[in-house]
């Protein structure tokens, strides 16, 4: 074979694996998705369109599909909408207190100037309190001009109703301003200013009708002279103006308003359109003409909206897959949708089977669609938490397609009942752990599927007879049964065609008389123990960190079958014989130890096994370093004083690194499993600083750079390890009280362990 061919060799199989993870195979798959659903619902949701003609008279009834808009109904709705709504008024926050504030402090200050007669006080008090008015509101609507709070003919208004309704001091009341001293204006302003603020505190029209309370609040006061009293009760009624406005433009705003918020006028979807045998006539013609109920004029909306529909639907499924493809273990590829979308098409087309059953006077057919089928397989053969979410996508679809009821798109008695049997079968099934449990789940979807139907006749289905409930009922179990043999004979298929491993097969693989376990049990005794113990302590740290527990303990099964073919040089099955090891070069040896990662993969190929168990047989060692045989061969070299013809890296596995936590987590397992069985007499602090010294091992050699590991996993993987050893080695390990003897024993142990490679003793 040439090196083109040899190259164009190892490329095929990337080519064929690389479509799984590809960006523009899984837009078209969502493409494909969003199709299935327009196609599955367009016979459901599209109206059906006539050919008639202006005069002619209608061979048929027609009946409105949907509910279509009447638009002469609804501008009367509008204008009557409009005329309901009154003017609006607005209330501006004047602060009218400050201002008779600043009334007497120009008082104070200008009563204590010797320098100005009283005449001329009174002259400026009869020119500048009343102006100070109309300065308070021009500032306030200065200040406020460019706010987009309030509009330019509101400040108008304001202008305008101060204006008309200003208050006119009396001629007495300026006579009577400069000879105010010092103490009657600081007794004068709380009293004043108490009064404004609290008659401007409420909503004000007219101005008048808050002045006529000042004197009643006045003589009530805390004023003893009756100068200030009259003083204080005319500069109030001065300061006091309206503060409600008519907002014109607000007005106009809420008319809008108005007609925009009320609610179109609809003919419902049912109401009849045109009698059988009625006359065309053109308002018809039209009407039937803009909804797209002509054959010559069809109406693209449903079309449109369909797709829109069928697209939300598919978004949301996929949204919710990428955000859990972060939060969870499960990894979505290609091939996975591929399969997601034929599970997806197997239950709609089981849908539209069991429809073209169905008719107006026999909806109870529906209930036999075999609806779980699809929750079901999803299961178990994807992810559980999916599996809930295209539940609820299979009880809208079921809702539609099922539906027998004219005037309406959704069946909520079919939608329940979908929802209902689709999450009692993933409760019943997420465990399973044998093909029995999923009759198991059957007779639980007849049951709820049942449950459901009689729970919506007692809410008060009345179109129901006793016939008809019976005969619901009886479609129900019956399709239970149906969901039952199509998932089991669904299962292999989808297994074999995409390669899946479902825990059913993970269950059937871990049986002791499979044939790969039936050699290793007899043929290498020693070897089919550790496996055992090193899948007890993988699927514990496994499901410690949210990796597959169950993959990790049948991976530990057969993670070591290739040793069935040399089994005397691993030390586990070296009973009572020689190490044969101690008779042979290190090279030698190295390449006998690290063919049974190899070996192990070729015969579980043979047996087919699946690929992510031979992918845990393959990864196991990653790429760890041989340190015994490489210092042996070092130690050998210079015992005969030559050069060594070697490196480290011909002294390390082949590889690959762990491409998976559960490959990784077997990996570590395998390790403390084997140190912790070279001890004699393991103490918690030994065990505890193995399982550390063998993870910190694996992580200073890069064995994990190729996992998606953390360092927060890894500390529950070494936590839990070490909780599991107790457990299972509990008789074996010394606590703090009986640690004193033994170490002698245990270092002689731990040399001759040292040819079992991995256990992170070596160095």
């Amino acid at each position: 074979m040439t090196n083109h061919d040899q190259q164009k060799k190892n490329e095929f199989p990337s080519k064929i694996t690389g479509w799984k993870h590809s960006v523009a195979v899984r837009y078209a798959l969502f493409v494909v998705l969003v199709i299935m659903l327009y196609v599955s619902l367009a016979p459901k949701l599209l109206p059906e369109t006539y050919d008639i003609a202006v005069g002619m008279p209608s061979d048929k009834e027609i009946l409105a599909p949907m509910d279509i808009p009447d638009t002469k109904a609804t501008l009367k709705a509008q204008e009557e909408a409009a005329e309901k709504e009154g003017q609006v008024f607005t209330i501006l926050p004047l602060r009218n207190e400050a201002l008779v504030g600043q009334m007497l402090d120009r008082i104070f200050r200008l009563n204590q100037d010797d320098q100005v007669s009283e005449d001329d006080k009174i002259k400026i008090y009869r020119e500048e309190l009343p102006q100070r008015v109309k300065d308070h509101v021009q500032n306030f609507i200065m200040n406020n001009r460019n706010s987009s709070t309030y509009s330019a003919t509101l400040f108008e208004e304001v202008t305008q109703r101060v204006d008309e309704q200003q208050y006119h001091i009396s001629e007495e009341t300026f006579i009577k301003i400069p000879r105010l001293t010092a103490e009657d204006i600081n007794e004068m302003k709380p009293v004043a200013a108490d009064i404004v603020a609290r008659l401007t505190a409420d909503p004000i029209v007219e101005a008048q009708a808050a002045r006529a309370k000042v004197a009643e609040m006045v003589s009530t006061s805390s004023l003893s002279k009756r100068t200030s009293r009259e003083v204080v009760q005319e500069l109030a009624r001065l300061s006091i103006t309206a503060n409600k406005f008519y907002d014109e433009e607000a007005t106009k705003a809420a008319k809008v308003e108005a007609r925009e918020n009320t609610p179109t006028v609809y003919i419902k979807q049912g109401d009849v359109l045109v009698g059988k045998g009625e006359k065309i006539t053109q308002e018809m013609y039209t009407l039937l003409e803009k909804n797209g109920l002509l054959k010559d004029e069809v109406n693209y909306s449903p079309q449109f909206g369909l797709v829109l529909f069928s697209l939300l639907m598919a978004i949301g499924l996929i949204m919710y897959i990428r955000q859990s493809e972060g939060a969870s273990r499960f990894k979505y590829n290609n091939s996975q949708f591929v399969m997601l979308l034929l599970i997806i098409l197997i239950t709609i087309t089981s849908m539209h089977v069991i429809n073209i059953l169905q008719n107006e006077q026999r909806p109870y057919i529906g209930y036999l669609a075999p609806i779980a089928t699809g929750a079901m397989l999803i299961t178990l053969l994807l992810d559980l938490p999916l599996a809930y979410i295209c539940s609820i996508l299979f009880s809208i679809l079921a809702s539609i397609i099922l539906n027998q009821r004219q005037n309406e798109i959704f069946d909520f008695q079919f939608g329940f009942f979908a929802f209902v049997i689709s999450f009692a079968s993933i409760f019943a099934i997420h465990r399973a752990s044998q093909r029995s449990s999923l009759l198991k789940a059957g007779i639980m979807i007849c049951l709820f599927g049942s449950l459901s139907i009689f729970t919506m006749l007692l809410i008060g289905n009345k179109d129901w007879t006793q016939e008809s409930t019976l005969y619901a009922l009886g479609f129900s179990i019956a399709g239970g049964l149906l969901t039952t043999i199509l998932v089991i004979g669904l299962m292999p298929f989808f297994e074999a065609s995409f390669g899946i491993l479902s825990a059913l097969k993970l269950v059937e693989l871990s049986n002791p008389n499979h044939p790969l376990l039936r050699k290793l049990l007899t043929e290498t005794p020693g070897t089919y123990h550790h496996s055992v113990m090193v899948g007890n302590l993988s699927e514990a740290a496994a499901e410690a960190i949210g990796a597959n527990g169950l993959l990790c303990r049948v991976g530990s099964y057969y993670h070591d079958i290739g040793k069935t073919k040399r089994p005397s040089y691993f030390i586990e099955n070296q009973n009572n014989m020689e190490n044969p090891h101690d008779f042979i070069d290190p090279k030698l040896s190295k390449s006998i130890i690290i063919a049974h990662a190899r070996d192990g993969v070729e015969m579980q190929k043979d047996y087919k096994l699946p690929k992510p168990i031979r992918d845990i047989a393959e990864q196991h060692h990653g790429t760890t370093f041989l340190h015994y045989f490489y210092h042996k061969a070092l130690r050998l070299a210079e015992e005969q004083g030559v050069e060594p013809d070697f490196t480290e890296e011909d002294f390390r596995y082949p590889g690959p690194k762990a491409q998976s936590k559960e490959a990784a987590v077997v990996g570590i397992a395998d390790s403390v499993e084997a140190a912790v069985r070279s001890l004699r007499k393991p103490t918690v602090e030994q065990v505890e600083s193995m399982i550390e010294k063998i993870i910190k091992s694996r992580l200073d050699d890069h064995q994990f750079n190729e996992c998606d590991l953390t360092m927060r996993e890894l500390d529950l993987i070494a936590q839990t390890l070490k909780e599991t050893v107790m457990g299972i080695f509990h008789s074996r390990i010394e606590y703090p009280e009986e640690m004193k003897k033994h170490k002698e024993n245990e270092e002689k142990d731990r040399g001759q362990k040292l040819n079992e490679p991995g256990t992170g003793l070596e160095q």
